[in-house]
């Protein structure tokens, strides 16, 4: 059974853990990153990225990146795969993105820094 709320103030930190989840995958901000999850890519691990994404997003305090799922990019011996575009139009497509230490360096070289991490990039435009 779920504990219960026992104060206004439990209440308001549930509130904003809340809306701070739904911030970090809506509305038009400065970058996006879309992890593909078509079954070639949840096969490969995409969900796994997905968290480790929104966990270093977080962990890095950045408000200007928005996450999105996709399905299947038709690159499957790539997967898991993430997308980074920039409101410029530069586009990042990042794959074999296997445990958390890659998107923790992908987004501190890339989306903190602006230095994407030739190591795992397959594309870019």
């Amino acid at each position: 059974m779920a504990d219960k709320i026992k104060s206004p103030a439990e209440l308001l930190a549930l509130a904003t853990k809340a809306k701070e989840g739904i911030d970090l995958r809506s509305g038009a901000k400065e970058i996006k990153v879309t992890v593909h999850m078509g079954t070639c890519g949840i096969a490969a691990g995409a969900r796994d990225v997905v968290v480790n994404f929104i966990s270093e997003i977080a962990d890095a305090k950045l408000d200007n990146v928005t996450i999105h799922q996709s399905g299947c990019a038709g690159l499957c011996e790539m997967e898991p795969m993430a997308t980074v575009q920039f409101a410029d139009g530069s586009v990042y497509r990042y794959g074999h993105l296997e445990g958390r230490e890659k998107v923790h360096e992908i987004v501190q070289s890339h989306l903190v820094g602006g230095a994407p991490v030739s190591a795992y990039l397959i594309q870019s435009e």
